[in-house]
């Protein structure tokens, strides 16, 4: 069996450690770049390469952000109601809920749920920022808007047990979202639901 030579391997290797790439669809976009116009490669390399040199989170909320601004655009937005946090597990969340127009808060990205199983504890992702956010300001309402699966509402019950002696207004997505799914894969219909019908944690 012919062995691809080692810089085609090397991008198949790659393409195959990305989520949802196996083997065969890594070959296909190897070999599609190996016969694109350079300038298609180019443009690929530069993205790459920017994406991880022009980019940072956001001191406030950990949302993706451009790099040294310190601060996103929902952050330092006038016109978001500063009286509602929304939590939500990855950057990707913020970007589908904001696709509905249906909310004006604020967001906490956590950049993951507690998983004993892989060794993710409340250390491992922004709670602690989370909670000393919260009791630095007055939110009248915390959704949280981790996902419906196994670790999102464990994740969830966690948050709840440590917000409710603040004494503030804590709620949960409810309606639409399937147990197991993932907020970025729902249609906007559905989230809008989810919104609008969020439930008390109590």
């Amino acid at each position: 069996m012919q062995n691809l030579p080692k810089p085609v391997q090397n991008l198949v290797d790659a393409f195959s450690r990305l989520p949802g790439i196996g083997p065969k669809t890594a070959s296909r976009l190897t070999f599609f770049l190996l016969r694109a116009p350079e300038d298609i490669s180019q443009s690929l390399a530069d993205a790459l390469k920017g994406i991880k040199e022009n980019t940072g989170l956001c001191e406030v909320c950990f949302n993706i952000t451009i790099k040294d601004t310190h601060i996103c655009e929902i952050c330092a937005s006038e016109t978001r109601d500063r009286d509602v946090l929304c939590v939500v597990e990855e950057p990707l969340d913020v970007l589908a809920i904001e696709k509905t127009a249906g909310y004006n808060g604020l967001y906490h990205v956590l950049h993951g749920v507690l998983s004993p199983i892989e060794g993710i504890g409340p250390e491992d992702i922004k709670i602690k920022e989370l909670y000393e956010r919260i009791k630095n300001n007055d939110f009248k309402e915390v959704i949280l808007a981790t996902n419906p699966s196994m670790e999102g509402d464990a994740t969830a019950m966690y948050l709840h047990e440590r917000l409710s002696p603040l004494g503030i207004r804590v709620t949960r997505l409810a309606l639409g979202l399937p147990v197991g799914g993932d907020l970025e894969y729902a249609d906007q219909s559905t989230l809008l639901r989810s919104l609008a019908g969020r439930q008390n944690l109590d």
